[in-house]
């Protein structure tokens, strides 16, 4: 099969849905190698954490000036020419868009949905924003052959907003970056350790440090403690209310903020965690669960939604806006070494679905249904 890919959070994006872009790419492309990957990148600049090794994956760039100059318009219409010109079989679309038209070629199309927060929690967005996403999700959804969700969670929110037949919805999880499913070494262990002046024993959250997110709350739980927390994660506005509280309270020497590490430094201080804290409000699937998992870190998260999908039956779930209830089920893993190793145990093999290998072989039978479905 020629499998084309929207390709632009791939290459420009450096978290969630660059990660799943990248991720998705690079585990088809070692267990199917007989599929061409073709990438379509609107632009030139690009993140490389991704071999182009021109056998098996692919990338495209547009080549006439104006489609240069014009490169939305080449992603989200004009690209239709060059992927005719490519004879691909599948285009997907990684993140709820679809060229506009293609549903009128021979081509067949496929759009993953990460989530509909833009519309559960729009309060969150800007209005044009909101509106924008809201037009290309309902043009992909309408015109593509297949749409696949991330979660059961936003299968149903799908259903609920958008009225979509349920039987043109898939669910395929997502996996994570291979660096979370081996065991660092103690050399990365300790130069990770001395280079971030990690505290001896700490509980982590990892996310963009905004108000869905909820790292207020886990501030809020170790009050009183002397529970060391570390955040890994970009800040937005909301972390003035974070900076805020700590200050109050006088956490400074409790709470550590890291930013621009490796994925192999992030592995590792997951690895080295005694707990993965992750109370927020909504997700679409949440990789960092897994993540955790993977790294043999007991997970608290949040109650109802997606993460129990994600976090298996052996994780504590809590009410992500009760401090008191995080802060007990917090210090009753902190104090309890032998219920955490049990919990790691439990969720390292629960995580195991989500193996690269299993997801590959979801994709693949996905792709050859499709091709050879009948219209």
């Amino acid at each position: 099969m020629k499998i084309g890919y929207d390709a632009k959070r791939l290459f420009h994006n450096t978290t969630g849905l660059g990660n799943f872009s990248r991720d998705l790419i690079q585990v088809l492309s070692r267990y199917y190698p007989e599929n061409e990957y073709h990438l379509f990148n609107p632009k030139p600049k690009k993140i490389d954490r991704l071999t182009i090794d021109n056998k098996t994956i692919f990338e495209h760039l547009p080549t006439q000036f104006i489609d240069k100059k014009l490169s939305s318009l080449w992603r989200s219409k004009k690209c239709i020419k060059d992927l005719k010109n490519e004879g691909i079989n599948i285009y997907h679309g990684l993140s709820a868009e679809i060229p506009v038209g293609i549903e009128k070629t021979t081509i067949k199309s496929i759009v993953s949905i990460h989530d509909l927060i833009f519309l559960r929690y729009p309060q969150f967005y800007k209005k044009i924003d909101v509106a924008i996403y809201t037009k290309k999700t309902k043009n992909a959804l309408k015109n593509a052959d297949l749409i696949v969700a991330i979660s059961e969670q936003t299968k149903q929110d799908i259903i609920q907003f958008f009225k979509t037949d349920p039987k043109k919805i898939k669910v395929i999880y997502q996996g994570c970056h291979k660096a979370f499913k081996s065991k660092a070494s103690i050399e990365i262990s300790q130069k990770t350790i001395q280079k971030y002046k990690l505290p001896q024993k700490y509980i982590l959250n990892v996310g963009t440090i905004e108000f869905r997110k909820n790292l207020l709350s886990i501030v809020e739980a170790i009050k009183g403690t002397d529970i060391n927390l570390v955040v890994i994660g970009r800040k937005t506005p909301y972390y003035e209310k974070i900076d805020a509280l700590i200050k109050k309270e006088g956490l400074k020497n409790q709470v550590f903020f890291l930013q621009g590490l490796t994925i192999e430094e992030l592995a590792c201080v997951y690895q080295l965690a005694s707990i993965f804290v992750y109370p927020s409000l909504f997700e679409g699937f949440g990789i960092p669960i897994i993540e955790a998992l993977y790294s043999a870190t007991p997970v608290i998260t949040s109650k109802n939604g997606c993460f129990s999908e994600a976090a298996g039956p052996h994780s504590i779930f809590v009410d992500p806006k009760n401090y008191s209830e995080l802060k007990d089920n917090i210090l009753k893993l902190w104090g309890d070494p032998d219920l955490c190793n049990q919990m790691a145990t439990f969720g390292l093999d629960f995580v195991q679905k989500f193996n690269d290998e299993i997801i590959a072989n979801q994709w693949q039978e996905t792709y050859l249904n499709l091709l050879n479905k009948n219209d």
